[in-house]
């Protein structure tokens, strides 16, 4: 393993590179999609509520590689050009914002109804007690499944090698074809992604235990 990364580490640190860059885009473009269809699932609009369950329901029983293969072959053949990195990293965003919208509609959905119901009383609208009120609450609740998504998020993104997005897993693959000492070569991989998954295992651990048992 160490003469691997000795001789392929700047391959390796460059799909690194690329893990870490489509798993942030990824993380924050998910977070921002599911939450918005985790308030259509709980809108007063019926319409909005059956957008927000088929959108859920229909990706999060698709597989990721499905959707990931959709974006890198269908997408650029009938819309618009598009490399193996963007397809990789919308698929992941669009799959995990699935999982995210559910978290998230179940953190606000366990808040107490009568939070809204006060905070409808005094004079506030909906929108001002989603976000004064509710939202904060729902957040603590929250961060420890969305710490499990945002890791799996990370995990999931190995879905770029079979798309050629260029990330560790891609680049691991051509140095095990290229050296022949596979196994040696994705426990370097597997060590490279215990770099970026640990860091946030504590990160969450620390939070939850400092901010949302607070």
């Amino acid at each position: 393993m160490f003469t691997i990364l000795a001789e392929h580490g700047s391959a390796l640190l460059s799909g690194l590179g690329y893990t870490l860059a489509a798993s942030l885009m990824a993380l924050l473009g998910s977070l921002v999609i599911g939450t918005a269809f985790a308030l259509f699932e709980i809108s007063h609009r019926k319409w909005l509520r059956i957008i927000g369950r088929i959108y859920v329901e229909v990706v999060r029983n698709i597989p990721l590689l499905v959707i990931a293969l959709g974006f890198y072959v269908i997408v650029p053949r009938y819309v618009m050009p598009m490399d193996g990195f963007t397809a990789g990293t919308i698929g992941l965003t669009i799959y995990t914002s699935a999982f995210i919208a559910e978290t998230v509609r179940a953190g606000i959905e366990s808040v107490a109804v009568g939070q809204m119901e006060g905070a409808r009383s005094v004079g506030l609208t909906y929108t001002q007690a989603m976000v004064q009120i509710i939202f904060p609450q729902a957040i603590k609740i929250v961060v420890p499944p969305l710490g499990n998504q945002f890791i799996n998020l990370v995990k999931n993104s190995s879905v770029l090698a079979f798309v050629a997005g260029f990330d560790l897993m891609y680049e691991g693959k051509i140095v095990a074809n290229a050296t022949f000492s596979t196994f040696d070569t994705y426990l370097a991989v597997g060590l490279l992604y215990l770099v970026l998954t640990m860091p946030l295992s504590y990160l969450m651990r620390y939070l939850e235990k400092h901010w949302v048992s607070a």
